[in-house]
This record gives structure tokens, C-alpha cells and sequence, in this order.
């Protein structure tokens, strides 16, 4: 690629959302080139090549609704491991021919508007710069992960890593002493395949995963045929009329009132046994509101995970009697043997609440009461600077010259979750006060993904060169985002859905927390209006705003 390149658009990022925009972009006639960190596709799964790496989203909607993509493609598990992911976007490429658009191991650092022009100046770490009219960031939820500030952790003799920054080539654990900090979901992953295998595993916990039963299964060919002509797209498009993305949803505000105990009960003992999902995104819409409900839901979380744990000490520490925070309020993740692991013999559990992590030393981590945990292998499951971060890394300046992470240091500001006011011709996908951490992924990345191509062809059509929400529209969105996250419990939970696990982060809703469908509704109304609340720039400089 040549240097100083004037196209129509970069994207940023090749994963679910990046892979989208630029097929979609190309078929709408638009020059775009995709600049990837990585040395592959596949975005998060490109990175995440941890042990027991694997998706938590059923396999029949976690994949692009291209027929021409899932005609020819089988899943073999339910829930797909990492390496089924990556084969998957290869194929998707083989079909697509996406990587000659792509260039591999370029990060994007630094962007800067010309007002001149009205194109966005990008210069990456090989030296490449170019001038794209449009800047997408397909850069995701997590893509800056987030190292403890432990003091002497650059002192540990052993190997250290980063689930987020774990060697692609792999990494063998076998009898050795491993200790893991975190309990997210790469730290239940991690944990579940180590327990087996080392020789000692320490886990260092902070707050206990409310873990939800997976229910894998193998998935044959025969019933992904009959699914194809019967249901896939039926799911599809189901996907966009559920709360999360999913092709099931919550029942109705009221049920619960109508139902006796034991009803409720037997409802309850259901979803468990359907297994992943089903139990957060599929019970009572009051879960989200009403801590009685919540309660409720916790208590029979609690039953039935103690019945898979021996020790009353680790049973305390797993599943308190008193709930960490509100059920569902924080990320839940899937687990196949997690709560087994913890009856191993050669599994401890430390929980850093009653006795914290002081130091780490050559040997090991130092814990407040003196003792040393030695080990091997110290495994970093501590997660990312979520949302912000993953765009706020990259120092992308708006027109009055100040950073978008300056800017967001005196609180998140953004239009649609999808663009921000002083950064004319940027958009992000599955990014801050989207859907984001409540929807599945290809259901974001194809929902807003196609609202982004069709805004641009809006633009081409209407002769304007230039987009950028008003002020206006971007307070009144905040105002929104944050009024319906507080009628929830999420404000219970030191979680990342609000920054609260970033060591001084501002803590404030960073996720459109009403649902897929009305979020749909709210950015195809702005569409219809001529793109309301957003000022229009044409080539002869003359403007047009749109209001609500």
C-alpha cells in the first residue's frame, strides 16, 4: 500500500464488526483497506488462543447470517473452542476474499481530522499513513488488556502471561505450579484446564464467578442441515427482536406475578437444564430491576452449585450465602467442570478480600498473612480496560486537537453509542453506550454495521463529505444511556459494564443497557430523519442539521 493513500475508508480491527464493514463497504462500490494488529482474523479469537478458549454463545447465531457463508459451514460443538473460531474465519475469508483488503501486524497509532479536507490522517506502528474519508474502529470490547498494578511483578522468575496476551503458540502447563488471579471468564477457562493437569494450581479470587453450566454437546451435520432449511433464518432474524441478541429473550414484565412458587421453581430448573444462556437472558425481565426477583434467582443459582462442591470452606468462598452483588449484573460466564476443580487435592482457592496479594516475589505471590505461594506459571486473568479503552489507546485527536482519551476522562460522551461529537466521519461498532456487552457479537456488529453503510451511502447520494453529531444530540443520548442503566441493579457491582475495574477510571454506565430492539428502533428513527441530531457537511462546505 502506498503511503498518504487517499481511500474511503479504514477500518480498524478484524474481527466480527471489522470483517462485516468491509465486505458490506466494498459490495456498496466504497475503496476501504483494513489495518489489523494481529497476524490473522478473527479479532478477540485471533488473541485469545489461552487454553480452553471458547465461545459462550451458541454456535447457530454466533456467525455472520450471510447465506452464503453458513450454506457450507458446519460446527462441530455447540459452543465452538478457539480453534474452531479461527478455521471459522478462515473460511469466511476463502469465501469473501477479505485478506487482500487486509494488512496484518499495522497498528493504528495515532488519527488526526483535517478540516481541510474532511479526511481523517492515520499513521500506524510500520510507518504507513493514510487519509480515509470515513474511520471506522472495529477495535471491539477488549482489546487493551488490563496488567495488575502489583508491586514486583517484573521480578517473578517464572513464565507470566496475560490470557489476552497468551503465546500462539501455545503454552503447556503440565506439572507444573500455576497460580491464577482473576475469576472472569478467561480465568474460568484457564482453571478448568489446569486443575487436571498441573501439579498445583492456586486461585486468587476477588469476587466468585456466578458461573452458569454450559451443556456442551457435539453437533452433528445431519442436524445442522435441518436447521439451515428449517430455522437459521428464522434465527437470524429472531436475533434482532430479543433483549441480548439471542434467539430467546426474557419472558414478560408480569409473569413471575402470575406464576405459584412452584411454578416459578420448574420454570427456573428448566432454563438451568437448557444450559448457557438461558438462565440469565431467558428468566424473568424483573432480574434486571427487582432485587426480590433477584434474589430468587441467586438462591437457586446457589443450590444448585453447592451441590457440586465438597468443602465447606470452598463452598463459602464460590457460593456465599450473601450474593457478591445482584445475579446477572456483572459478566456471567459458561463453565463445563469448574466447580469440580475446586475438589481437587491439588487446587486452592485464596480469596483476596480476607487476606490480599502484598507483593510478587521471585518465587511467587506474597500474601498479607507472610505466606509464599511459589509457582511456575503466573497466569494474569485480570481482564481489560473495556469498551473506552480499546479506542482511547489509539490517540486520536478531534478537531479542537485534544484526544478522544481526554476527552473521555471528564466522562463518555457519545451519539448512538456510535460516533462522538468533535470527530466528524468516525463511527465504532460494538463499542461505548452501544448494546455492546449485552448483545451477542455478530448481532451488534451486523446491526449497527449496516447502519454505518448505509448512512455513508446517504452521504454519497446527498453529495456530503462530512458527518458529526451535535453536541446537542450526544448530552441528550448520555442522558438516556444513563437513565435507563440506573433503573436497573447494575450500579450494585464493581463490573467493567461501568469502568469500575480500572484502578482510577471514571465510574459511569458505558452500555446501552435497554435492549437490542429499542436501540434498533432509536438509531433507524435518527436514519429516517436524515440522521438527526448529526450536522451534514456537503463538498461545496454548505451544512445541513437535522433535530429531533
Amino acid at each position: 500500500m502506498a503511503e498518504k493513500q487517499n481511500i474511503d475508508v479504514l477500518i480498524v480491527g478484524a474481527g466480527f464488526s471489522g470483517l462485516y464493514q468491509l465486505h458490506t463497504l466494498r459490495k456498496a462500490g466504497y475503496s476501504v483497506k483494513v489495518f489489523e494488529a494481529g497476524g490473522g482474523l478473527g479479532g478477540v479469537w485471533y488473541w485469545n488462543s489461552y487454553p480452553g478458549a471458547r465461545v459462550d454463545t451458541d454456535s447457530s447465531i454466533y456467525q455472520f447470517s450471510l447465506e452464503e457463508l453458513w450454506r457450507d459451514w458446519n460446527w462441530t460443538e455447540k459452543y465452538p473452542g478457539r480453534q474452531e473460531l479461527v478455521e471459522y474465519f478462515n473460511y469466511v475469508n476463502g469465501k469473501l476474499d477479505l485478506s487482500r483488503d487486509i494488512s496484518f501486524h499495522t497498528r493504528v497509532t495515532s488519527a488526526s481530522f483535517n478540516v481541510t479536507t474532511n479526511r481523517w490522517c492515520v499513521f500506524t506502528d510500520t510507518g504507513i499513513t493514510v487519509n480515509p474519508r470515513f474511520l471506522i474502529l472495529c477495535t471491539g470490547y477488549a482489546s487493551k488488556p488490563l496488567l495488575p498494578d502489583i508491586s514486583g511483578l517484573n521480578t517473578f522468575q517464572g513464565s507470566v502471561y496475560h490470557t489476552a496476551l497468551w503465546p500462539q503458540a501455545g503454552f503447556d502447563m503440565t506439572g507444573k505450579r500455576v497460580g491464577v488471579i482473576g475469576t472472569g471468564a478467561s480465568g474460568v477457562q484457564v482453571i478448568q484446564e489446569a486443575g487436571p493437569i498441573v501439579t498445583h494450581l492456586t486461585v486468587f479470587q476477588r469476587t466468585p464467578n456466578l458461573a452458569l453450566p454450559m451443556n456442551q454437546s457435539p453437533i452433528s451435520v445431519a442436524t445442522q442441515t435441518k436447521m439451515k432449511k428449517e430455522k437459521y433464518p428464522i434465527l437470524f432474524k429472531r436475533r434482532l427482536q430479543t433483549f441480548a441478541g439471542f434467539h430467546y429473550d426474557n419472558v414478560p414484565l408480569g409473569t413471575r406475578c402470575t406464576m405459584s412458587p412452584e411454578e416459578r421453581y420448574l420454570f427456573l430448573d428448566d432454563l438451568w437444564n437448557q444450559g448457557g444462556f438461558h438462565y440469565w437472558f431467558g428468566s424473568f425481565k424483573e432480574l434486571f430491576s427487582d432485587q426480590e426477583v433477584n434474589d430468587e434467582v441467586y438462591a437457586f443459582w446457589r443450590e444448585k452449585v453447592l451441590e457440586r462442591i465438597q468443602d465447606p470452606g470452598m463452598q463459602r468462598k464460590l457460593a456465599p450465602e450473601k450474593p457478591p452483588h445482584p445475579f446477572g449484573v456483572k459478566r456471567i460466564s459458561l463453565e463445563q467442570s469448574y466447580y469440580e476443580v475446586f475438589n481437587r487435592p491439588n487446587v486452592d482457592l485464596i480469596d483476596v478480600n480476607e487476606n490480599p496479594i502484598i507483593e510478587i516475589t521471585p518465587k511467587g505471590v506474597k500474601m498479607q498473612d507472610g505466606a509464599v505461594h511459589e509457582l511456575d506459571v503466573l497466569v494474569l486473568a485480570t481482564g481489560f480496560d473495556a469498551l473506552t479503552g480499546s479506542i482511547s489507546q489509539i490517540d486520536i485527536k478531534g478537531m479542537d486537537g485534544i484526544s478522544i482519551g481526554d476527552k473521555w476522562k471528564q466522562g463518555l460522551s457519545t451519539y448512538l453509542g456510535m460516533t462522538v461529537a468533535g470527530f466528524p466521519n468516525m463511527f465504532f461498532p460494538y463499542g461505548p453506550h452501544g448494546p455492546t456487552a449485552f448483545c451477542n457479537g455478530p448481532t451488534c456488529a451486523e446491526l449497527q454495521g449496516d447502519w454505518i453503510v448505509d448512512c455513508l451511502t446517504y452521504l454519497r447520494q446527498h453529495n456530503y463529505t462530512r458527518i458529526e453529531a451535535t453536541q446537542e444530540g450526544s448530552e441528550a443520548w448520555v442522558r438516556r444511556v444513563g437513565n435507563i442503566f440506573s433503573k436497573g441493579l447494575f450500579g450494585h457491582a464493581k463490573s467493567w459494564y461501568r469502568g469500575a475495574n480500572v484502578p482510577g477510571k471514571r465510574v459511569e454506565p458505558l452500555n446501552f443497557t435497554g435492549g437490542v430492539p429499542l436501540y434498533a428502533n432509536i438509531i433507524q428513527e435518527s436514519a429516517r430523519g436524515g440522521y438527526t441530531d448529526f450536522t451534514l457537511t456537503s463538498a461545496t462546505n454548505t451544512q445541513a442539521s437535522y433535530k429531533l
